[in-house]
């Protein structure tokens, strides 16, 4: 039996290359905002590294993912581009969906169960590979390599230390 996730994607791509000459219209633009966790960011991005936590926005709503001790969910809904406790660098356009609002909801909804804020781990599941996931199964796209460049490396051990204390989310939606 398909999941729900497969079953909206499968509406999206049915959407997306079905007869239906309007089609186009119906389409949402997705994006990735990546926020700075730290100064140093300023210096260290031109030289394609950073540490940044993002968030993916569609219809006028951003999801992230952050750490938490509890068993619930870690992904949690934002005002776009204003998410607490970080400061915005940029918006990436990752493609578009076709999925509606409510849709979008729901998919986000039952993505968020495979992401529990005790799960957060900065090298392999972070806030970076939740918008990525997302992205993947939205727009068939990945976030750009250089948001999460650092977890790749290895090197999220060495900026925990310092970083850590800023990836704890206050307000986590519960869904």
């Amino acid at each position: 039996m398909r999941s729900q996730n497969e079953n909206l994607c499968s509406k999206l791509t049915m959407r997306r290359m079905g007869s239906n000459s309007n089609c186009a219209h119906n389409l949402v633009p997705v994006y990735l905002n990546v926020y700075d966790l730290t100064p140093m960011n300023g210096y260290i991005y031109w030289f394609g590294i950073g540490v940044f936590h993002s968030g993916i926005e569609a219809h006028g709503v951003e999801y992230g993912f952050g750490a938490h001790e509890y068993s619930t969910t870690g992904v949690f809904e934002v005002e776009p581009r204003k998410c607490p406790g970080f400061t915005f660098r940029r918006a990436v356009l990752l493609g578009t969906t076709g999925l509606n609002a409510q849709e979008f909801r729901e998919f986000i909804e039952d993505l968020a169960g495979n992401y529990s804020g005790d799960s957060y781990d900065l090298m392999l599941k972070n806030c970076n590979h939740f918008t990525n996931e997302v992205s993947m199964r939205l727009t068939r796209h990945g976030i750009p390599r250089w948001v999460n460049r650092l977890a790749r490396l290895g090197l999220c051990s060495l900026a925990s230390c310092i970083f850590c204390y800023r990836l704890r989310v206050q307000s986590v939606i519960r869904f």
